[in-house]
């Protein structure tokens, strides 16, 4: 696994989340495994094998987001400049097609979340974005067509 780089507050985030999986949603099914163990034959127990595939699950995702805060870096905002389009930028674009006004701010994949208004800089439009200028048009291929947006504004 490669370098994470991510915010402060996403970082914080991922470590409340993965304390939260380990301090309580595990002690829970941990114990559900063990009422239904209490219950006698196991090999006709459901509670049993669904607590058993819920911890399975639970395990994962806790070694999945241990993987990502071993490989993490929190980007120090105050080096980076805000001249051209980079991670956690947030920029402000118009559609040139609609006349509308969008902004996005490009996150790690782990922070994306559109309701925020974070994009993962995987995507499309992050992608054609990156290390652009204030004033610059880019042309975007998406699902839907063509996107052609000009970046009018770019901040931290």
């Amino acid at each position: 696994m490669k370098v994470e780089y991510m915010s402060q507050e996403g970082y914080d985030k991922l470590v409340a989340e993965l304390h939260h999986m380990e301090s309580v949603e595990l002690p829970q099914v941990r114990e559900a495994i063990a009422e239904a163990r209490d219950k006698g034959d196991l090999s006709e127990n459901f509670e049993y094998h669904a607590a058993k595939r819920e911890q399975s699950r639970l395990l994962g995702r806790i070694s999945f987001k241990q993987k990502i805060l071993a490989n993490a870096r929190v980007i120090d905002m105050s080096r980076l400049a805000s001249d051209s389009v980079q991670l956690l930028s947030k920029v402000e674009m118009t559609n040139l097609s609609t006349n509308t006004r969008m902004t996005y701010t490009i996150a790690n994949p782990h922070e994306a979340n559109i309701r925020e208004g974070k994009i993962s800089i995987k995507s499309p439009i992050a992608q054609s974005l990156l290390n652009k200028k204030v004033g610059d048009v880019v042309e975007v291929r998406v699902p839907a067509g063509l996107l052609k947006l000009r970046i009018e504004s770019i901040t931290l």
